[in-house]
């Protein structure tokens, strides 16, 4: 089985991988000029946080929001060629990205005692980047691998393979340790449908242009590896190796099944597993992956599962080979000869993301190390850029709108009395974490070698997977973070119902304590309304205030709120990102009622915050034109063709124009504040506006 890490196996993040929205003028956004900004106590952009000259004002905001805020922005801004899109989570990114790099190239030419994080950091760091050194190994590195695949000769055998953390490889079934949804304070293995080397099952069998383009394109990049590495009829093989792809594709539960946690909880007994699904090796392959003393599991698509353990040990063992090839060499590209990386890109990076330029090897360096030694570097990061000041006024701004919540919740015409107080508890029992974790991660049990990329990256993913199988039978570490401090981005978990803000997203434009507050509050509070509001989306509601996954809601509340969130996910799919391409209402639902009752909560907040003081204007706008403004400026994106159909088709957030235009049209102060009338292209009818939180 592949082995995937997380911490929970639900937690719901502001941003996907494909999902990048937008920066301030990048002019505005360097480290020069924050570092001006908190010498002078001014904003770090323009004057009070806004980008004024990002706007274009010949565009009504009732006719399109988005364009209004951001318009001259989006005119004047070039997306990098190594970049699929580009806004302000990707401009905060590449700063923390260039402050890592002087973190680890100091390290790199300091050294460290050996074994010390220092040392590590270095030398893997090092490693990644010497490319004449990767490039004179050759594929020795690969052999012994190889070998050991080639030498499979039974399924059994495969199957070890397959759940082995020693190899970079996938299966049809797939396995994780993660949080129990039912149970907290404990760790389960889940395992779950996988095996596919294109990001979506619908892309092998749809008959539309493009995914009959990719189909080809990843045909010939499969024949292509094959042959890079000397392996025998890669044609043929390649074939083989997509057509047993294709059948996985067949089986599984599309992404929109995939996000009820009600249908993906289902705990059996290793018994009852091998009863559905008899055709896999289980104890082979659980025992190959250290999973040993281990009673119960969870299955999350029981019907897929037990189909593609019949596809498994259907297919013939030469075919399981290749394909088990084919995956180690594919996803270990990166630290392989160039021809290996380049064609990786070739096809992932050119022509599945539309993006004409790889990344400078020292960025793909920066992220491959936070994926290894993440909290030793993160541990360094937030001593030298995150002032321990901002962590005071982050929490300030949390209880802010978590109060906001609460007078929202009580607010709630649709909602019983009764549910109303669970809701209440749930709310009062949020536990933010903001800016870094109060205890670092222990990396003394990952050896790194000097020159060994191949090796290094191989260890850190076994030294991953065995930190995380050994505390199966172990009380849950509820102080443990998903992402690094150094990550852009923002998380809800609902087994710890736990809110997580890590420092490198707490910048302008998301947050500036010398910004004025209506944009902080239209930013960064927007972000934690979003977050909070996880929690009560159609799939966070689902746990209670403990993080258990059970039902708490009377059977007419649910019923009322069904109704709610299905007229948000039909809204969503009538939006028209490229022509005949609308968005999944139905995909995207959890992230977009996250949205929409965070900026209303977030507005409320702000409202709050003003203890009934009229906002004073500042260039002509008012408090509350300025709060949508700086919504509006977190979420400004531009993207090339490719990538914003990879985003809509596969990802469960909605482009960033989307997240703006969507959601306050949606709000009633927002017509308000710029005087939007029936007739404006974003004008939605009150009846028509769809309140939930």
């Amino acid at each position: 089985m592949l082995r995937k890490l997380l911490i929970a196996s639900a937690a719901a993040a502001l941003m996907g991988v494909q999902a990048f929205p937008v920066s301030a003028a990048p002019s505005a956004t360097g480290t020069e000029a924050k570092a001006v900004a908190k010498k002078k106590n001014q904003a770090t952009i323009g004057n009070w946080g806004f980008d004024l000259a990002g706007m274009d004002r010949a565009v009504k905001p009732g006719d399109d929001f988005h364009l209004y805020a951001s318009g001259n922005w989006i005119k004047n801004t070039p997306i990098p060629a190594d970049l699929g899109s580009y806004g302000a989570f990707v401009s905060l990114r590449d700063e923390s990205d260039a402050r890592v790099r002087a973190i680890v190239e100091e390290l790199a030419r300091t050294g460290g005692a050996p074994g010390s994080n220092s040392q590590k950091i270095g030398d893997f760091y090092n490693s990644f980047n010497d490319l004449s050194g990767i490039e004179a190994k050759g594929l020795a590195p690969l052999k012994a691998d190889l070998d050991q695949i080639a030498a499979a000769k039974s399924h059994e055998d495969i199957a070890r393979l397959m759940g082995s953390p020693e190899l970079a490889v996938t299966g049809p079934v797939s396995g994780f340790v993660g949080l129990d949804p039912k149970n907290p304070d404990r760790y389960v293995l889940s395992v779950s449908q996988s095996g596919l080397g294109l990001p979506d099952r619908d892309l092998y069998l749809k008959d539309d242009a493009r995914s009959v383009k990719l189909r080809t394109g990843y045909i010939g990049y499969i024949a292509q590896i094959l042959t890079l590495a000397g392996i025998a009829d890669p044609a043929s093989r390649a074939g083989e190796i997509f057509a047993f792809e294709t059948e996985i594709a067949k089986l599984q539960w599309d992404r929109v099944k995939n996000r009820d946690r009600d249908a993906t909880y289902n705990l059996k007994t290793l018994a009852e597993l091998e009863k559905l699904a008899p055709e896999f090796p289980w104890a082979a392959s659980f025992a190959a992956g250290g999973l040993t003393g281990i009673s119960e599991v969870v299955v999350r698509q029981p019907e897929p599962v037990a189909a593609l353990a019949k596809l498994f040990r259907a297919t013939p063992a030469d075919t399981l080979r290749s394909y088990l090839s084919f995956h180690h060499i594919s996803n270990s590209a990166a630290v392989l000869p160039r021809a290996f990386d380049d064609a990786n890109f070739s096809f992932y990076g050119k022509l599945l993301g539309g993006r004409p330029e790889q990344r400078d090897r020292w960025k793909r360096g920066v992220a491959n190390l936070s994926g290894a030694l993440g909290e030793a570097v993160g541990e360094i990061y937030v001593a030298r850029h995150f002032p321990p000041e901002h962590k005071a006024q982050m929490l300030e701004l949390v209880e802010n709108v978590r109060k906001a919540y609460a007078a929202r919740i009580n607010k709630l015409t649709w909602m019983s009395a009764d549910t109303k107080k669970v809701a209440l508890e749930k709310l009062k029992a949020f536990r933010p974490k903001i800016a870094y974790p109060d205890r670092w991660r222990d990396y003394s049990a990952l050896n790194v070698v000097a020159g060994d990329a191949y090796g290094n990256q191989k260890r850190a993913g076994v030294f991953n997977w065995n930190r995380t199988v050994k505390r199966i039978n172990d009380k849950t570490d509820r102080d443990e973070w998903a992402m690094t401090p150094q990550t852009v981005n923002a998380y809800y978990n609902p087994q710890f119902n736990e809110i997580v803000f890590p420092s490198a997203i707490l910048q302008a434009p998301f947050f500036d304590p010398y910004a004025d507050p209506a944009v902080n509050y239209g930013g960064i509070g927007g972000v934690i309304g979003h977050e909070m509001g996880h929690g009560f989306d159609d799939q966070g509601a689902k746990s209670d205030a403990k993080g258990v996954l059970r039902s708490w809601w009377k059977k007419e509340d649910e019923e009322a709120f069904k109704a709610l969130t299905a007229s948000l996910a039909d809204q969503y799919s009538g939006y028209e990102a490229l022509p005949m391409l609308t968005l999944n209402g139905k995909l995207g639902l959890g992230e977009n009622i996250g949205d929409n009752g965070g900026l209303s909560v977030a507005y409320e907040a702000y409202k709050m915050s003003l203890k009934g003081k009229k906002a004073k204007v500042i260039d002509g706008f008012t408090g509350d034109q300025r709060f949508f403004l700086g919504w509006a400026q977190v979420w400004r994106t531009k993207w090339r063709e490719d990538a914003l159909r990879n985003q809509v088709q596969t990802g469960p957030h909605s482009p960033g124009e989307f997240r703006v235009r969507g959601v306050v049209r949606n709000l009633d102060v927002w017509y308000d504040a710029f005087g939007v009338k029936e007739g404006e292209d974003l004008y939605l009818p009150p009846e028509k506006r769809v309140k939930i939180w």
